[in-house]
């Protein structure tokens, strides 16, 4: 059995910028890639997937009747303001899609967020993801690692669609999704706003704090990568 400080956990969930991947890799890779392209895949693209997107825009700012052209400018506008809104988040994991199969980049996974990862998999401890970026996003991201293929380690994967990673709700869904306890679940992260929450709904939390994140201060137990987490096995 999996212990923290003594106490049991049955499951690690994780959040991918500044925890398992460092951020600059979403804010300098992914994020100009999909940018710049969003304007011509989106007038391009007439499938159904590219339909709910527009849909999910037109529902998003109560706006039934926005032209194609409008919704497309709300998604730039989304984009260039960082916004984690389900639409822009599908449509970027469509965009990020085409550039894994096109071996435009490699996504970066730290060292030791890649080694935990494939040990705790190996001594069978379940491993979830809970991030802003669409699940198809972050499937492709750890399909595609700089050390290969992760997706074999993971157990499942949560997105904006369960809820706000900033409300306790949001873990409360995951927790009952998962059919474990609260306690028993170890929420990983680098936002305190994330920490807080999943706090709020009775998750144990360790903050991650790589190069470049926020500073915790003393609010909460810290760690810089994941081989100082205080981790035992009974």
């Amino acid at each position: 059995m999996l212990l923290l400080d003594g106490q049991p956990l049955e499951a690690i969930v994780l959040d991918i910028e500044g925890t398992t991947t460092d951020i600059a890799f979403v804010k300098n890779t992914l994020f100009p890639y999909a940018e710049a392209r969003l304007e011509a895949f989106m007038a391009e693209f007439a499938a159904a997937e590219g339909q709910a997107v527009l849909a999910q825009v037109r529902n998003e700012v109560g706006n039934p009747n926005l032209s194609q052209d409008g919704c497309i400018a709300q998604l730039l506008a989304w984009a260039q303001a960082d916004q984690k809104v389900t639409p822009l988040k599908a449509v970027q994991g469509m965009i990020w899609e085409e550039g894994y199969r096109d071996k435009a980049y490699y996504s970066h996974v730290y060292e030791d967020a890649a080694a935990y990862i494939q040990e705790w998999h190996r001594r069978g401890v379940p491993l979830y993801i809970y991030s802003s970026g669409s699940i198809a996003a972050q499937k492709l991201l750890f399909a595609h690692t700089i050390v290969g293929d992760l997706t074999p380690c993971l157990g499942g994967y949560f997105d904006t669609t369960t809820g706000p990673k900033v409300e306790a709700t949001s873990y409360d869904k995951i927790a009952a999704s998962l059919g474990i306890a609260a306690e028993r679940l170890l929420f990983l992260s680098d936002h305190l706003g994330e920490l807080a929450a999943a706090q709020q709904a009775g998750w144990q939390v360790v903050a991650v704090q790589r190069p470049g994140t926020a500073n915790f201060g003393s609010e909460c137990r810290v760690v810089s990568d994941f081989s100082e987490l205080p981790l035992t096995f009974d």
